[in-house]
């Protein structure tokens, strides 16, 4: 149970650091109770049963919280990243992972829906996009900046704006250039690793990659089979093309083991130098199906890195996937009922804090983990005892539950019983009456 007390103990830190950011008391306790909540086993984590879980008699309290409570979720935001990085710094190499994923919502009254192709549903759906950035080791990784996709449609309508409590500060922006306002604020806390990885969203936008080389960031990001490149000897050719020309004989690959949670996997990589001696295109080849993803690299002036350096880095943005996943399925990132875009920012920083505690626990004992015991050939029988593995972040989600679980008296939930079916008969009353003004004008 040591790392279940560690967890406590992680979250009663980042919870003091985050004070600052609230004007009053109540809602900074209140925003203590909605992490422990998040970090609870609540099958939905959302403004009712988070706050029966908090002890409290009505959502009031943790609506006021998300909507009207008076707090800085972008400072928080930031807090959160400085208390990752702190734990997570030192490791032999850091990666900014840039990603986005999304939530799907029905109708269109909430802030930054609009119908758009959601990597979450696989198809077009009505929903919200947001543009993330994990801070990714081979030792740990965390969520450490979040930024909602609103499109100019929302933005454009003064009375929309309003009721999705938009604010004016707040302008359109691609999801590359939120990518860039993301990376703009670790620069600006000096929270920026030395490497920024993302797919191909992020690496055809010119703006993305020029901020990185403005500011001696390398980056590693795909590219399609389009991409464009001019070449060390002085010809200009599409990525695929390369394969088939500059890569064409089987020498002009090299296998690597890429680590994953079961095992090495392993890939052919190849780089191709090009007409600027900072830039180089790496590709990586299935060894099975021989299918090519393209990647645009940029090595800043100064370093001198092999090829192995740049394939940790591709691989490193692959994190953020298993960081949606934890904050999905564990810490209810996409859980949220709320509409308003400040109540969407504030609980997507919240998750990312419950996420945090959970995240850096992981990782502070995996440095205490044995070495993992692993066959050497494929014929090997079995060991007796092939050990444990390191505490994964749901793990150390359940043993924070264990220690900090507190029921709540029968009268507690006997209340909440009462306060469900009389708040439902209401909106029933609502819906029955809309329907019959519906039926008198018809």
């Amino acid at each position: 149970m040591v790392e279940g007390a560690l967890a406590v103990e992680n979250l009663a830190v980042l919870h003091r650091r985050l004070r600052p950011h609230f004007r009053r008391l109540e809602p900074f306790e209140q925003g203590g109770k909605y992490v422990t909540a998040l970090v609870s086993d609540l099958p939905r984590k959302n403004g009712w049963t988070i706050a029966e879980h908090a002890g409290d008699a009505c959502p009031d309290p943790t609506q006021r919280l998300l909507n009207h409570a008076v707090w800085d979720h972008d400072a928080a935001m930031a807090t959160i990243r400085g208390f990752v990085v702190e734990a997570l710094r030192g490791q032999p190499l850091v990666v900014a992972a840039l990603d986005e994923s999304g939530q799907e919502k029905n109708g269109a009254a909430t802030a930054g829906v609009p119908r758009q192709y959601m990597g979450c549903a696989g198809r077009v759906a009505n929903g919200v996009n947001t543009v993330y950035c994990s801070y990714a080791t081979p030792g740990g990784h965390a969520l450490v900046g979040a930024r909602i996709y609103v499109p100019a449609d929302q933005l454009a309508d003064p009375d929309r704006r309003a009721a999705l409590g938009i604010g004016q500060e707040t302008g359109f922006r691609s999801k590359p250039q939120l990518a860039v306002d993301i990376l703009r604020d670790m620069v600006t806390d000096a929270t920026m690793p030395g490497w920024c990885a993302g797919d191909e969203v992020y690496g055809r936008s010119t703006e993305l990659r020029s901020f990185c080389e403005d500011n001696g960031i390398g980056y590693v990001l795909r590219v399609g089979r389009a991409f464009h490149a001019d070449l060390a000897a002085g010809v200009r050719l599409r990525a695929d093309a390369v394969v088939d020309t500059v890569l064409s004989t089987q020498d002009s690959w090299q296998v690597r083991a890429v680590p994953g949670s079961k095992g090495d996997r392993r890939y052919a990589w190849a780089w191709v130098a090009t007409a600027s001696p900072h830039h180089f295109l790496l590709l990586r080849k299935h060894l099975q199906t021989g299918e090519v993803a393209y990647h645009y690299c940029h090595v800043p002036p100064g370093r001198q890195v092999p090829l192995t350096t740049l394939v940790r880095v591709a691989c490193l943005r692959w994190p953020v996937e298993e960081d949606f996943e934890f904050g999905k399925d564990h810490f209810g990132l996409d859980h949220s009922q709320v509409r308003l875009y400040t109540a969407l920012a504030r609980h997507l920083v919240l998750s990312m804090a419950a996420l945090a505690v959970c995240a850096v626990t992981a990782a502070q004992a995996k440095t205490r983990a044995p070495a993992p015991i692993l066959p050497s050939s494929a014929d090997e029988n079995p060991p007796k005892d092939a050990g444990l593995i390191a505490f994964t972040v749901a793990e150390i989600k359940r043993l924070f539950i264990l220690i900090t679980r507190r029921p709540h008296t029968d009268a507690h939930h006997l209340h909440w019983t009462w306060w469900r079916r009389r708040h439902q008969a209401r909106a029933r009353w609502f819906h029955h009456r809309t329907r019959l003004a519906r039926q008198a004008t018809t």
